[in-house]
């Protein structure tokens, strides 16, 4: 397994908040890496000397450079494919002369030669012999070892801890299942909770098998079946249970049949769209709606397969005005702006009164606004995207979490919001941070919205192409199901049935909503009362009287290749061909843009994007109809903003007007198709 995700050290942090709040200090809360860790540190003195072998940060670096010793060439992907072979050799214990057959018994296919993967595993634990470091998996098989050559060591653990808790059990991969054994001795004081319709992860090493044969192993354990469903709406239960219904393979046999706890919520959607373009469009107008009902957009997620998808979403957003967020991000904690705005803080804990800076602050959270003040954080966030933004996001975080906390305690003073902070960067505890999240399937896992879109649902994605057995097939639909399952209230699937504007239609809705959606196949068994869901169709997969244009293939303007890339398609032109751009107008229409997005108290691409203000530029509209035509200038921004920019692309001077606020509602007229909602 690769080193403790994300997603583990969040859940092991707020389960420490959590039993600190129940008052149990002393129970620890880790991951297996982080409990590991710290044993061997404690021990390594005593039985082996000296201090632990450095930790290696950059695996992939050291892969790279183990297969050029092997005269191996790797591109980008087969160096990531292989570094994640290694892995999975690593916590299913196979060393490397063994790795070829232990590749056909799990019937896993190599990114390369079994032998050319082989020799360079052999290579790169060489290497990491001769600089004396150590991977995240060693730091299991270490401390593995240690317990099992050590007995004095391994009594002195279990005196220490003598009951565990694991959850995500069915995570766990054999080299942790094994140290697991070993913390435990002869003792059965454990406890385990886990859900084999949730294993997504098989191909890091994890698999269910030790949840599935607990009570094999542990005849006296009883089981308890937690059925009920707090989370989703009966409607999003419903569905969820539909797509593990028609699953197969032993997981399946042993799955739950949730029951919502909840009162009834609106039906899950399913909309088909033309192409890519209009599917985020689509999202994004979607998520506009839900904002302006009240929704809020830390509320909200598109999730997808792979995070290849991710990009026409962000551009879509951004055009919209919509603020989010990508996880995956560097740890909060460790971000250089959040690292300088907690020692500007303790400073100013610690000298208090004789701090000018907070002369005029009559509280905790505006001693705090004054600080960060200093670190670049104001009340409106800066215009467009970017380090700037991202600075902005990451101090508005802390801001956000220093009100929470003195409405919490009111009687909190710097010292204790500084204490708060510590404790929670040793937890890896972070603030969330407000805008809609963009994630995988699996880095959503053990998350959950409002709302939440799951989009690209086609055959090829959903299930991957590269899944081809039995056993691969079944894991994807439960990728699907933990889609399902991470939205709270609102639920939306789409696909798309092309690539590009313009292209082919050949893609089909993914296998596993036949018998989902209306006209998908035999409907799945029902629960009673409970509806299946709605359905949308049409180019746009818009409601209502307005159905969007035909798409032509966008072509390069220059060059005529067929363009795919959205940002190429807002230009009109491949980026590397030549511009025809005004570059006098483009700087009028940034000044422009500027003034009203200060008016507006907006980002700037919330008028227009960069990258629609150069088609502009390039374009020189003379009419209404011209300008509309270019992509990004959709209805809406036609009637607030078209005659400002047809004037400035006709050499005009513009008066002090007044624009009406942005985001104050859906689009005009009611069922308004993607590409006239705020912006493309």
């Amino acid at each position: 397994m690769r080193r403790p995700t994300r997603r583990s050290r969040r859940a092991a942090g707020e389960m420490r908040g959590r039993l600190r709040q129940l008052g149990a200090g002393g129970v620890q809360a880790r991951t297996f890496h982080s409990a590991a860790l710290r044993q061997l540190q404690f021990f390594w003195p005593k039985a082996v000397g000296g201090e632990v072998p450095r930790l290696l940060e950059r695996k992939v670096q050291v892969v790279a450079e183990a297969a050029a010793r092997c005269r191996v060439r790797l591109d980008r992907a087969e160096l990531r494919e292989v570094t994640g072979e290694i892995e999975w050799s690593k916590v299913t214990q196979t060393v490397p002369a063994d790795y070829p057959a232990a590749l056909v018994k799990a019937g896993r296919a190599a990114p390369r030669d079994a032998a050319e993967v082989g020799q360079i595993y052999t290579m790169y634990e060489q290497l990491k012999r001769e600089r004396g470091v150590i991977d995240f998996e060693d730091v299991l098989l270490l401390t593995v070892g240690v317990l099992q050559d050590r007995h004095d060591i391994a009594e002195q653990v279990r005196a220490q801890y003598q009951h565990f808790v694991v959850d995500e059990y069915q995570d766990v991969s054999p080299l942790q299942q094994r140290l697991l054994e070993l913390w435990l001795g002869e003792r059965d004081s454990l406890c385990v909770v886990g859900d084999p319709g949730q294993t997504i992860y098989s191909f890091t090493g994890a698999t269910p098998d030790h949840l599935l044969n607990f009570r094999t192993r542990h005849p006296g354990a009883t089981v308890v079946k937690l059925v009920r469903d707090y989370r989703s709406t009966p409607q999003v239960v419903h569905l969820a249970n539909g797509v593990l219904a028609q699953a197969s393979g032993r997981a399946a046999e042993q799955r739950l049949e949730l029951v919502s706890q909840r009162a009834p919520g609106p039906e899950p959607v399913f909309v088909e769209y033309t192409d890519e373009p209009a599917e985020a469009e689509g999202v994004a107008r979607r998520v506009r709606e839900l904002i302006a009902s009240g929704v809020s957009a830390g509320e909200i997620a598109v999730l997808f397969r792979i995070n290849a998808q991710s990009e026409v979403y962000e551009q879509a957003l951004a055009d919209a005005g919509v603020p989010y967020l990508l996880r995956g991000a560097e740890r909060f904690f460790e971000r250089p702006e959040v690292r300088e705005a907690g020692v500007a803080l303790r400073s100013a804990a610690r000298f208090g009164g004789n701090d000018a800076l907070l002369d005029d602050a009559v509280d905790m959270p505006s001693q705090v606004r004054a600080v960060l003040s200093t670190k670049g954080w104001t009340g409106q966030p800066p215009a467009g995207s970017g380090a700037v933004r991202d600075r902005w996001e990451s101090l508005a975080a802390l801001m956000r979490l220093a009100e929470d906390f003195a409405r919490a305690r009111p009687e909190a003073s710097l010292a204790d919001l500084v204490a708060e902070l510590d404790e929670r960067a040793r937890a890896q505890h972070a603030p969330t941070v407000e805008g809609v999240t963009l994630a995988s399937l699996h880095a959503a896992k053990g998350l959950e919205w409002d709302a939440a879109f799951l989009v690209g649902l086609t055959d090829g994605m959903m299930p991957i192409s590269h899944a081809t057995s039995d056993a691969e097939i079944e894991e994807e639909r439960r990728l699907l199901y933990v889609g399902v399952t991470r939205a709270r209230e609102h639920l939306a699937l789409s696909w798309s049935l092309a690539r590009s504007p313009g292209g082919r239609a050949s893609r089909r809705p993914s296998r596993f909503l036949n018998g989902l959606r209306p006209g998908g196949g035999g409907a799945p068994r029902r629960a009673a009362g409970a509806a299946v869901g709605g359905v949308e169709r049409g180019a746009g997969g818009v409601s209502g009287g307005f159905r969007r244009r035909d798409r032509k293939p966008a072509r390069c303007r220059v060059c005529g290749r067929t363009l795919t890339d959205a940002g190429e398609m807002k230009l009109m032109r491949c980026e590397g061909c030549p511009s025809e751009l005004d570059e006098g107008l483009y700087e009028r229409l940034r000044d422009w843009r500027a003034e009203q997005a200060e008016r507006l108290s907006q980002p700037t691409f919330c008028v227009f994007t960069d990258k629609t203000l150069m088609a502009i530029a390039e374009a020189v509209p003379g009419s209404a109809g011209e300008l509309a035509q270019i992509s990004g200038v959709g209805r809406r921004k036609l009637d607030r903003f078209g005659a400002d920019v047809l004037a400035l692309c006709a050499g005009e001077e513009l008066g002090d007007g007044v624009v009406e606020g942005l985001g104050e509602g859906g689009d005009e007229g009611g069922g308004v198709a993607a590409e006239n909602s705020s912006e493309k």
